[in-house]
């Protein structure tokens, strides 16, 4: 929490609070091509496949380029952690950071998912959120950030002094060497900062502080991506199910979550064209 200090209260601090605020990163120029041609695509959807991760569990799934994916509430209020890697080279991965930092603490219809250095694409778009009535409640919070990086189980052992193995990081880690057969200590650094899908949460307006709330989430509802690149996705099912009250214990009740893949059938979408890796070159320093 910040510390203040009155001590050191200049004359004009006033004046130099009333600064006006700029956009750190202004996204008008960013390209919006294929909106329509994406609208167009998933009213001809056709399902190819799907993977339940079970409560408290991870399980990971694979996206071809060009399809879709859905992920589904299908028993009770439940959030679920997101990981994206782009399935031909887990070094490029979904950059919560650099995500927020274009569209905000929390994401919707339209929004991307940007991939980590050097590569700098859109992983996945999304394209459908039956959440997207919710706005801000008055608490300041609303759904699916990219805030919180993802309960673990480091912060469980700094805070509560427990070990506890059903953290959404330990999970990930888990379905993903089970997936690629990799050993953990390979797997652990490739887990990332998620995407906190259908999960209610802000910072409080005295302390600033992270805070989570009960999610709107009901069985049925669901948040669609379209797949930038060939991807590999993680989900985990939080072991705070709704996030009202705790998590990284076995305390809260717990529900499945459905992934859903879909192919389109609209001929359209061979028109789209998403966006390279970044052109930049990588020199870091002038001629």
């Amino acid at each position: 929490m910040k510390y203040i200090n009155k001590a050191h209260m200049p004359d004009d601090a006033d004046a130099r609070r009333a600064v006006p605020p700029v956009i750190c990163y202004p996204t008008d120029s960013l390209p919006t091509a294929g909106t329509s041609i994406l609208a167009a695509a998933r009213q001809a959807l056709e399902k190819i496949d799907e993977v339940l991760v079970p409560p408290r569990e991870a399980r990971c799934f694979e996206v071809p380029a060009g399809h879709f994916f859905r992920i589904v509430s299908v028993e009770g209020s439940q959030v679920g952690d997101l990981n994206l890697w782009q399935a031909n080279n887990l070094d490029e991965r979904f950059y919560a950071g650099k995500t927020r930092a274009l569209h905000g603490t929390h994401l919707s219809t339209g929004d991307r998912l940007w991939s980590s250095f050097p590569f700098m694409r859109p992983l996945a778009r999304i394209t459908y959120d039956t959440l997207d009535w919710y706005g801000w409640d008055d608490d300041g919070g609303s759904v699916h950030d990219v805030i919180g990086t993802r309960c673990d189980p480091y912060t469980a052992k700094l805070l509560a002094d427990v070990d506890y193995h059903h953290c959404c990081h330990s999970n990930l880690i888990r379905a993903l060497a089970a997936h690629r057969h990799l050993d953990f200590a390979v797997a652990e650094p490739l887990v990332h900062d998620v995407l906190n899908v259908f999960m209610c949460t802000g910072f409080t307006r005295d302390t600033h502080q992270y805070f989570m709330k009960a999610s709107p989430v009901r069985p049925g509802d669901f948040l669609e991506f379209f797949a930038e690149t060939d991807l590999l996705g993680g989900l985990s099912a939080c072991p705070g199910g709704d996030c009202s009250a705790e998590h990284s214990s076995d305390v809260a009740r717990c529900y499945p979550l459905l992934v859903e893949l879909f192919k389109s059938n609209d001929p359209a979408l061979a028109d789209y064209h998403p966006l390279p890796p970044s052109g930049y070159g990588r020199q870091h320093r002038d001629p």
